[in-house]
């Protein structure tokens, strides 16, 4: 079992460094010119980057802290302001909070993209879901509660569906009505992402019902949500960095 979670830990740790490096060519981006999008951007990569890093960090809890209730589910939760932590670092909880950041911060990103102005009902129910879900993830939560957890997984991906969906339809119907090659191209890197983005929670919740019927976990849709995630960054900043090239 710890072999999984090495390997999980090395793994995590090449996407963590993908990661990294584009958010330093964002961050050059927004020393050069400071404006919203870039900053969103920005944002976008960075909270990604901060779920995949807690992610990384609770295989490292696992195989180096020696604390047994983060390993061993024989072992009751002490319910300590120390264990509340660990226990939602290890169980994904802390990753969610983030990947819901993330998310609301690609609805903001595609209404700027698409010249919308914000429709105060959509964007009041897009901010009370993520509120909603980030309680979820974080408050609702009992240690080996199999259930508590495929249901968190659910939420999170039905909150990034409904968002990144939405993304991907202006991406496609852009990408269809441009007759710019450089426009084509940047709408269908953001389609690219949009979906990628949606797919991540998908094989992770694939991942964790196969946990839930008695496997060890660690599947191929794990390391595959990872390379989605991957996937999305990369057409974030290609996508973006076309539009912008265009516009100069």
């Amino acid at each position: 079992m710890s072999n999984l979670y090495f390997i999980a830990l090395v793994y995590e740790s090449v996407i963590l460094s993908i990661t990294f490096v584009f958010i330093v060519q964002v961050l050059k981006i927004c020393i050069k010119q400071k404006n919203r999008l870039n900053i969103l951007l920005l944002l976008l990569i960075s909270n990604y980057f901060i779920a995949i890093f807690f992610s990384w960090l609770s295989k490292f809890q696992i195989i180096y802290s020696n604390i047994d209730y983060l390993y061993d589910e024989s072992v009751s939760d002490p319910l300590t302001p120390l264990s509340w932590i660990l226990l939602r670092i290890s169980d994904f909880r802390i990753s969610f909070l983030f990947i819901t950041i993330a998310t609301y911060t690609s609805y903001i990103f595609k209404e700027k993209i698409f010249g919308k102005e914000f429709k105060k009902s959509q964007n009041y129910i897009v901010i009370i879901s993520g509120i909603l879900v980030g309680f979820y993830t974080l408050v609702i939560y009992q240690k080996g509660n199999l259930i508590l957890d495929v249901l968190a997984f659910f939420l999170v991906f039905l909150l990034m569906g409904s968002v990144y969906i939405s993304f991907m339809k202006n991406s496609i119907r852009s990408y269809k009505n441009s007759t710019i090659p450089t426009y084509r191209n940047a709408f269908l890197s953001l389609a690219i992402m949009s979906l990628s983005f949606a797919l991540i929670l998908f094989c992770f919740l694939i991942d964790r019902i196969y946990i839930f019927l008695g496997d060890y976990g660690f599947t191929f849709f794990y390391y595959l949500g990872w390379i989605f995630a991957i996937i999305g960054v990369t057409g974030a900043y290609f996508g973006y960095l076309k539009l912008k090239e265009k516009e100069n």
